[in-house]
């Protein structure tokens, strides 16, 4: 039913407040909307007339004023405004009165949905929207209404929930969702180019915006098939980064013919037992001489001679060239060396095994950049680092399951290390480095999915 379209996702993420770190450095997310915005706005059924209610109201104020022009654009058509509306529920209120779709106030807890039997959106201002505020940044809030409007599109596009019991080969769950929060980038971009009346998000918060997509996500080992399935992070972030490069177009021609999906369900009780993550150590025999033996077919393939970087343990930080971070290229001696002792084995331990393999092969990355004769220092080496990383990535996902190969969650993992940390966008001389976040993981994105001719080789 369309209209639990976030709870599931609203659930984990509030089980996994306690467990995701802060950004270390970082200033907490900018205030979204503009001082000169009109206080003028749309009707929300329900409001306390709060700072939450109003953000929302401005919010989708913009999203619609967005929706009257984009829709007839691109589908030749005009736009119907939500006939429904919009309705606040303080969930903290064992009285407050129910929106539709709901029996009682408490159905919305922890939630926010399109309800299109009454085409209406409604959310819990208690415990969803302060929670996305506080964790995320406002950007979220904006981000997860603009997601619902997505699905009022939907419906006004003909994919409603009759059609996707209809056809559910055609409509799968997983690609609905992935395709609101494609319309989510698309909205999102129109206000980072100084085009909504209201709205003004910057880097920072759009960083941090993403990250509460990364924490909606599904469970690990999550089947895509599931009747309930969002998509993992890695497909989430990447549906939205879509609509945000690619408009409004792009997203209604989402299919299950052109789109891949990474989410997978686990395959064995063993992957299923360690959470699809290989100790540190484990890991990384098993990671240094499968990069080694990628790069080395792409540099023969060029008719360049590899030196088979040998893979080293530091005991520190490495600084053979700069700061990397915890893994670093030596271009003088041809070496990659790995912290073993602090941060990465941390970062490992935090993130999840990928976190490390992302690291490392970005380093490999630069290592194949200077056996091809390309440049390893500037923003055009990290750019391509994290490309080829994506493509070595991308490979090892393409691979039959007899060999080294990626576990659900592994992509996940790569998304938040490149959103947290610059470390694998970083040149030679650890600078140089790619940002925002959302830029990082654009252009790993672009290996995973077009492979190394699109990262320059």
């Amino acid at each position: 039913m369309r209209h639990r379209s976030i709870a599931l996702i609203v659930a984990t993420a509030l089980l996994a407040v306690g467990c995701t770190a802060e950004i270390p450095g970082r200033p907490r997310a900018a205030k979204v909307v503009k001082k000169e915005a009109s206080t003028e706005t749309v009707q929300v059924r329900g409001s306390d007339n709060g700072p939450i209610d109003k953000l929302a109201a401005t919010a989708l104020t913009d999203i619609d004023e967005f929706w009257k022009q984009s829709f007839q654009s691109t589908f030749s058509k005009p736009w119907k405004q939500l006939s429904g509306g919009y309705y606040s529920v303080d969930t903290a209120d064992a009285t407050a009165k129910p929106p539709p779709c709901t029996q009682k106030a408490a159905d919305v807890e922890g939630n926010a949905f399109y309800c299109p039997a009454a085409d209406a959106i409604a959310w819990d201002r208690a415990s969803l929207l302060p929670v996305l505020q506080d964790r995320f940044g406002e950007a979220a809030v904006v981000v997860v209404l603009a997601h619902e409007v997505g699905h009022a599109v939907q419906s006004r596009m003909g994919i409603t929930p009759e059609a996707e019991r209809r056809e559910p080969e055609k409509y799968p769950t997983i690609l609905t969702e992935a395709q609101a929060d494609c319309f989510a980038g698309a909205f999102v971009r129109n206000v980072t180019d100084g085009k909504s009346q209201r709205l003004d998000i910057g880097t920072d918060a759009l960083d941090k915006a993403l990250g509460a997509l990364i924490t909606f996500r599904d469970p690990v080992g999550t089947s895509p098939e599931d009747e309930q399935a969002h998509g993992s992070a890695f497909d989430r972030v990447a549906a939205f980064q879509d609509g945000y490069e690619q408009g409004t177009k792009f997203c209604a021609a989402m299919s299950v013919q052109n789109r891949t999906f990474t989410q997978r369900a686990f395959t064995s009780t063993t992957d299923r037992a360690n959470g699809g993550n290989l100790p540190f150590a484990e890991m990384l025999r098993s990671v240094t001489p499968d990069l080694d033996g990628y790069f080395k077919t792409l540099a023969t393939t060029a008719g360049k001679t590899w030196p088979s970087p040998k893979a080293e343990s530091a005991t520190t930080e490495p600084t053979c060239s700069g700061d990397q971070g915890p893994v670093a290229y030596c271009p003088s001696d041809k070496s990659i060396k790995i912290d073993t002792q602090d941060e990465l084995p941390a970062l490992h331990k935090e993130l999840g095994d990928y976190a490390t393999g992302t690291l490392i092969a970005s380093r490999y990355a630069l290592a194949e950049l200077a056996v091809q004769g390309k440049p390893i220092e500037g923003e055009e080496a990290s750019a391509a680092a994290l490309c080829l990383a994506g493509a070595y990535t991308g490979a090892v996902f393409s691979r039959p399951g007899n060999q080294f190969g990626l576990s659900p969650g592994d992509f996940d993992e790569a998304v938040t290390v490149l959103l947290r940390f610059d470390y694998a966008a970083r040149d030679a001389r650890g600078e140089g480095a790619v940002d925002p976040g959302f830029e990082r993981v654009a252009r790993f994105r672009e290996g995973v999915f077009e492979g190394p001719k699109k990262c320059g080789l």
